[in-house]
């Protein structure tokens, strides 16, 4: 059936916002021949966008001709305020933008595990407030939060874990109650990083990969055909519990310790250093392991990527995703060098092909996921102008 007329004119004000957000200010003669629309009917989405407070004119076009310039309109970025959080055990990181993305201004803060679930609430609220102020932004539309954690697919909240911090819970209806007219959404962190690398990072040209996670702990995201696929209980990508060869146990329903996590997390990485004597300093809140990756000696990374290749072969042998990206501080540090020596490890396990690349965006993979996801939320709802 043929789109009705009010159907057509959300399609068509929907395609030019996705183009303006894309390319910038576009005269009406360069939406026309973006969209393949008519002049009139550009002349009038132009009109009602205007009129909707979606978009302005944004200066004049460049173009030496007679008359006039032709005006170009760009979005209104103001229209509203976004931010987004990382939220660590060890911490949060916060950044407010605009409309379009734009950083306003960002901060990040310790927050120990000594001090209580209601402290630490009260902080991490207390720093989202203080970041929005910096920005000039009265009041946020979109919240984006990544956190560690299963979120469950009916209600979209995290799910309460043993293994993390009570207060990461209540965050998000701390945050939705102080900031009652926000619309606060929380993600997965590893799903979150996924999303980042696919729209800025190295998995741009993929539609199917799976991102493993190294970081303090391991983890992974799965994307399958363009879309993110969370499992009927929130938990697909749980790799650290996948019971591998090499550890002393096997791990259970409370705890990861005898299953991936204990060969390729931060701590069972430094051991695996000190065998091979690579010694790094800390750096601020990044995993240790991240340091001695960058330092390591091609010995040592030799016996990283046999730890690797188990977890990456695994994956490839249920999902054959074609490509692996080893992503959070630690796949970031690795690099291209890394990559590779996993890449020839898995080639050798398992008969189908799989790229393994390094992340582009390493731990700012998660803040970065969380604000595209929001400025996603958003402009889903404001582009969406009412009819007049």
């Amino acid at each position: 059936m043929p789109a009705s007329p009010s159907t057509a004119r959300a399609i068509n004000d929907r395609l030019a916002l996705r183009l303006l957000q894309r390319e910038g200010p576009l005269t009406a003669g360069q939406l026309k021949q973006l969209t393949g629309l008519s002049r009139p009917t550009v002349a009038d989405l132009v009109e009602r966008l205007a009129a909707a407070g979606l978009i302005e004119v944004a200066g004049e076009s460049g173009e030496q001709r007679r008359g006039p310039n032709a005006k170009l309109y760009g979005i209104v970025a103001d229209r509203a305020q976004l931010a987004a959080l990382d939220v660590r055990t060890e911490g949060v990181s916060v950044v407010v933008s605009d409309l379009l993305g734009r950083v306003l201004a960002e901060s990040s803060a310790p927050i120990g595990g000594d001090i209580g679930t209601g402290p630490a609430v009260e902080q991490a609220v207390a720093l989202v407030e203080r970041v929005a102020k910096e920005a000039g932004a009265d009041r946020l539309h979109t919240v984006g939060i990544g956190a560690p954690g299963l979120i469950d697919p009916a209600t979209g909240e995290l799910r309460k874990s043993t293994g993390l911090p009570e207060w990461h819970r209540r965050l998000v209806a701390a945050l939705q109650e102080r900031l009652p007219d926000a619309r606060v959404h929380v993600e997965n962190e590893t799903n979150l990083a996924a999303l980042a690398e696919q729209r800025d990072g190295v998995a741009q040209d993929r539609d199917t990969f799976v991102l493993l996670w190294l970081g303090h702990g391991t983890g992974a995201a799965v994307v399958l055909d363009g879309s993110l696929r969370r499992g009927a209980s929130g938990g697909t990508g749980e790799i650290g519990f996948l019971p591998v060869p090499g550890t002393a146990g096997l791990p259970s329903a409370t705890g990861c310790e005898g299953g991936f996590h204990s060969l390729a997390g931060s701590a069972a990485i430094a051991e695996l250093a000190g065998e091979y004597g690579v010694v790094a300093e800390a750096d601020g809140h990044a995993p240790v392991a991240a340091g001695l990756v960058a330092a390591g000696s091609a010995a040592f990374l030799d016996a990283l990527a046999d730890r690797l290749a188990v977890g990456v072969s695994s994956v490839v042998a249920v999902l054959d995703p074609g490509c692996v990206v080893l992503g959070g501080e630690v796949g970031q540090a690795g690099g291209e060098g890394l990559a590779a020596r996993v890449e020839e490890r898995v080639r050798r396990m398992s008969p189908l092909p799989t790229e393994v690349r390094s992340s582009a965006l390493g731990g700012a993979a998660v803040l970065r996921g969380a604000l595209l996801t929001a400025r996603d939320r958003a402009q889903d709802e404001l582009f969406s102008p009412p009819e007049r």
